[in-house]
């Protein structure tokens, strides 16, 4: 099978780490990291010996796959230059800053039948795949992402910075509409939010009460979710599983002995196996894990839990 030929478009934080993956892959050809930044370029060039650009239009018509790694706010304008030249895109989280700016992407995929995948990275994290078969119809669910703070990711709200990870998970897990949110909050040390909580109804009964903080002393993302047979507690940071089942028999006035099961994981590497899904959706001519659809859902929610923060 013919090699693919891939890109990565930023050489940031993010975009090195994509740099790094691309590199080390069989089945492609990394051509190309675009940074205009001329330190960034120079250390991507010596660390991976890859030709580097200043500007993404200079790899137009010459990729087969390109990686979007760039300031959210230019997301829509590379990935659509890239679509329309017929290359397949995976675009870091958010999708878009805008709902008409995602559903052009996703308009644009399907017409020229290629792939859009964004870059949620935590559907590809060990504990989340190990444990999807185990939830069914949840009644309650509890997150909390806490990280201290660090400039970088502070152009947007900790909402579509951080909490839009857990809003993905979730809204996957329970599968119905929403019906309301509610949700505080507010900036601290930036000019957008910092922190932000926000309690999400759906359809099917189901509520989440979702966290959000780039301002903690301690890092934290943990997942807790309730369900009618068991409670099942998800460390993402730390890769263990602790699910918590109900006995099969319950006596009248005995307490019930619980069955609980503890499970870690390997660490793994979640950006690897994103990639490495990416690929193979291209390959295989088959939809990605995580969709154009499945980001501008995240960011809808997204932005209305940000817009009631305000």
């Amino acid at each position: 099978m013919k090699r693919l030929r891939c890109a990565v478009i930023g050489a940031g934080y993010l975009g090195r780490f994509h740099a790094q993956k691309y590199s080390a892959i069989q089945q492609c050809d990394l051509i190309g990291v675009v940074d205009p930044d001329p330190i960034a370029r120079g250390r991507i060039a010596a660390e991976l010996g890859v030709a580097v650009f200043a500007d993404h239009r200079e790899l137009l018509g010459g990729t087969d796959a390109v990686s979007v790694a760039t300031p959210t706010v230019t997301h829509h304008a590379v990935a659509r230059d890239f679509l329309q030249s017929g290359a397949h895109v995976l675009v870091e989280k958010p999708i878009t800053t805008t709902e008409v700016e995602a559903r052009e992407l996703i308009a644009l995929a399907a017409d020229g039948g290629r792939v859009l995948q964004v870059g949620h990275l935590e559907r590809f994290n060990p504990v989340i795949l190990a444990v999807a078969g185990e939830l069914v119809n949840p009644r309650f669910i509890e997150s909390n992402r806490l990280a201290p703070f660090k400039p970088r990711g502070t152009d947007v709200s900790v909402v579509l910075d951080l909490m839009i990870h857990d809003i993905d998970l979730i809204q996957n897990i329970v599968h119905s509409p929403i019906v309301s949110i509610d949700a505080a909050g507010g900036p601290v040390f930036t000019d957008e939010i910092d922190i932000a909580n926000a309690r999400i109804r759906f359809e099917n009964g189901c509520v989440a009460n979702v966290t959000a903080s780039r301002i903690s002393l301690k890092s934290e993302r943990k997942l807790r979710v309730f369900q009618t047979d068991a409670y099942l507690s998800i460390d993402l940071q730390q890769k263990l599983l602790t699910v918590v089942r109900r006995p099969a028999l319950i006596e009248e006035g005995v307490l019930p002995k619980v069955d609980v099961e503890e499970r870690s994981f390997e660490q793994g590497d979640a950006l690897l196996a994103e990639i490495e899904s990416f690929l193979d959706a291209i390959e295989r001519g088959r939809p990605p894990v995580v969709s154009g659809e499945d980001g501008l859902r995240a960011l809808l929610t997204a932005t209305r839990i940000a817009e009631l923060v305000g």
